[in-house]
């Protein structure tokens, strides 16, 4: 511990300087030797609302104590601490830099050093004066099946960004990118599955102020005498050329690396079949699902995932939604043998069991209510449809339920979902939280839920949804391991997500299902697998788009035409012997524009390349109406090299010089639309 004039975390990529002493500051930030994103000296640093007054900084009786660093682990931690001794406040400013990389995160704690309560109002994790320029804001809106739909406007006409729905990316995804007319990138992610907020206001000196994280809408925390509180992290990466792969390729490395749950299944990527979109809750029963796993089995699916529909009333007619909360009860009615009895069946046949739970959720029958009512989330009086994790009493009822399907049933795979928007979030006050906190502490008690059940079952996958992709953020990937992308799996809307979510997570983060047979009326979805018009080529197409991050799919296995399933098998063997390797290490990068649902790209290509740019692969989707050829430059090759090019699944070889690939690209010209190709390059 010591004081300092100033601190340096620069490393090969990151540029990040302090001035310290009275004007504490961010003094540059900037990638390698680019210009600084900052006014100089002019960052406040931090921003707090105590009691209707904002402290920064440069407040008046806010000085600076001590500075602190420490490296570990392939980080290097940074601590500004300040003191407002006539408010009785302590502030500290978290910095964390990962090493090799443009991106750290920042975060404050605050703490109560008077004798009286004080209101917390507002809590920022992040608050930069940028420089004056034209800047281009990118972000993405996102609603049920319409995640991830890419958004550029000039930041003067976006001053906010933000959800207020209490799911992280509903309405928006807690992820921006700011390109600067020399291509400089700075792009920032919350990791936080609540409500959350980044502000671009004027600064008075023709730049912009940047703020945001938790986001103050209907926030207030009441600070005890001696309690601290603490911000989500928000995670800054910078990057160049106005190429978006110079920070994804960022957050890939670090999610791995520092961020995403390991264990030996995250680590093997498995397939999963999952049986919900062509049965849903109507049609599943114990034979149903036993017949899908002999299929399984023989395919070579990984993972067996019991979807909702096996729990509540004993009645072959009840419906999923409005019995969540009562996870006590199998509906023997279609599962008579039990759950347990199934996972075993699963296991017989040398896979993985999974299961569907919706723990946070209460229907409006569920008996849970009237056995447990101080767990029921409430505002204004009002059931808000879910158990709040504010209750300590609530988060040891979750953990001893989710311990049961594990100890009791026998799942190796809880699929975790959530289903509705708590919006500003309980308000009761027998919880342990107060009126204007209940979400922040509902989600500090889920992540302390999930962090306690992996403790106590390592090899468990937990897998994250929530009514899709309506809760993809940087906090809750450090919990959960895989994220679903959305609920609709349509060619064109999953080669859209894609694109969109390899922007803030890499490919081995991510469960997409190649596009699915629904029973349901969702007009997008329509595949049969039995359409006697289906072409060899169309298949390809569609589950090749699943195979892009951790694989899964949902069909009816046993009523799958004979050269459906065959194409399936092969698939999967492909996957498993040579994409998933790439999937789980390889950098990713985007190779055209975004695809959209309606319009956009009308090619999709992706590029992966092992870390030592030894092997790379190409995959390339030919979208309807897309041109009949399309040319694709490709990175990290090099130009003294001599490639041989397999085009997997066929019989295509070639051989190509690194310099000509260079110069010349890979041009892809005989594909008929939804058509596809795999381009191995060693």
């Amino acid at each position: 511990m010591s004081n300092h004039s100033s601190v340096d975390l620069s490393n090969e990529q990151l540029n990040l300087q302090f001035d310290l002493g009275p004007a504490s500051s961010y003094d540059r930030l900037a990638f390698t030797h680019a210009p600084s994103w900052l006014a100089s000296k002019a960052s406040p640093l931090f921003t707090i609302v105590v009691d209707g007054q904002t402290i920064t900084a440069r407040t008046g009786g806010v000085v600076f104590r001590q500075a602190a660093t420490a490296d570990s682990g392939g980080t290097r931690s940074f601590e500004l601490h300040f003191a407002d001794p006539s408010r009785g406040l302590e502030i500290t400013h978290h910095v964390v830099v990962y090493a090799g990389t443009a991106l750290f995160e920042t975060w404050q704690t605050v703490r109560n050093t008077s004798a009286g309560a004080m209101q917390i109002t507002r809590l920022d994790s992040i608050a930069l004066d940028l420089v004056p320029d034209s800047y281009e804001l990118l972000f993405y809106t996102s609603g049920w099946g319409s995640e991830f739909d890419l958004v550029r406007v000039p930041i003067a006409e976006m001053a906010l960004l933000e959800t207020r729905h209490g799911r992280s990316s509903k309405g928006q995804h807690p992820w921006f990118a700011l390109v600067r007319p020399d291509g400089g990138i700075l792009s920032a992610s919350v990791a936080w599955s609540g409500n959350w907020t980044f502000r671009f206001a004027p600064n008075g000196a023709g730049g912009t102020a940047l703020s945001g994280g938790l986001h103050d809408w209907e926030f207030s925390y009441e600070l005890a005498p001696g309690a601290t509180i603490e911000s989500p992290p928000v995670a800054l990466v910078l990057g160049e050329q106005g190429d978006l792969n110079t920070i994804s390729t960022q957050y890939a490395r670090v999610g791995r690396r520092h961020w995403y749950p390991d264990n030996a299944r995250a680590r093997q990527v498995p397939v999963e079949w999952n049986h919900w979109w062509p049965y849903e809750d109507r049609f599943i029963d114990e034979q149903v699902f036993r017949a899908n796993v002999d299929v399984a089995a023989r395919m070579g699916v990984e993972v067996c995932t019991l979807d909702a529909g096996w729990f509540g009333p004993i009645a072959a007619d009840s419906h999923w939604y409005d019995y969540r909360g009562d996870w006590a009860t199998v509906n023997t009615a279609r599962f008579p043998s039990g759950i347990r009895a199934l996972a075993e069946y699963v296991h017989e046949r040398g896979m993985a069991f999974g299961i569907w739970c919706e723990i946070e959720a209460l229907g409006q029958h569920a008996q849970l209510a009237e056995q447990h009512p101080a767990f029921v989330a409430t505002r204004n009086g009002e059931r808000l449809g879910y158990v709040c994790f504010g209750n300590p009493a609530t988060q040891e009822w979750a953990f001893a339920t989710l311990s049961r399907l594990i100890s009791e049933h026998g799942a190796d795979w809880i699929k975790l979902d959530f289903n509705l928007d708590p919006q500003a979030g309980c308000d009761r006050i027998d919880h342990g939280h107060g009126v204007g906190d209940g979400l922040y502490a509902h989600y500090q008690g889920y992540y302390q839920t999930l962090e306690r059940l992996r403790a106590r079952y390592p090899e468990v996958t937990l897998e994250n949804c929530s009514s899709g992709g309506l809760r993809i953020d940087l906090g809750m990937l450090r919990h959960t391991i895989p994220t679903f992308l959305s609920d609709p799996d349509w060619p064109a809307h999953g080669l859209q997500l894609i694109w969109g979510a390899s922007t803030m997570m890499a490919p081995n983060a991510w469960l997409h299902w190649g596009y699915s047979e629904w029973i349901n009326g969702h007009p997008p979805q329509q595949f049969n697998p039995r359409d006697p018009q289906l072409k060899a080529h169309q298949l390809d197409y569609y589950v090749r788009i699943g195979m892009l991050g951790a694989f899964g799919l949902s069909q009816k296995l046993p009523d799958l035409p004979a050269w459906v399933a065959e194409r399936y098998t092969a698939h999967i063997a492909l996957y498993r012997e040579t994409l998933r390797r790439f999937v789980r290490e390889a950098d990713f990068y985007r190779l055209t524009d975004q695809p959209r649902r309606d319009g956009g790209s009308r090619w999709a290509a992706f590029q992966y390349t092992l870390p030592d740019d030894s092997e790379h692969v190409i995959a390339a989707f030919r979208l309807p109406d897309g041109e009949p050829a399309r040319t694709l430059t490709l990175y990290r090759l090099d130009p003294e090299r001599e490639y041989t090019l397999f085009w997997l699944q066929t019989e295509r070889v070639e051989r190509r010089h690194g310099a000509a690939l260079i110069a010349d690209g890979l041009r892809i010209d005989d594909l008929p639309e939804q058509g596809s190709a795999l381009v191995l390059l060693r």
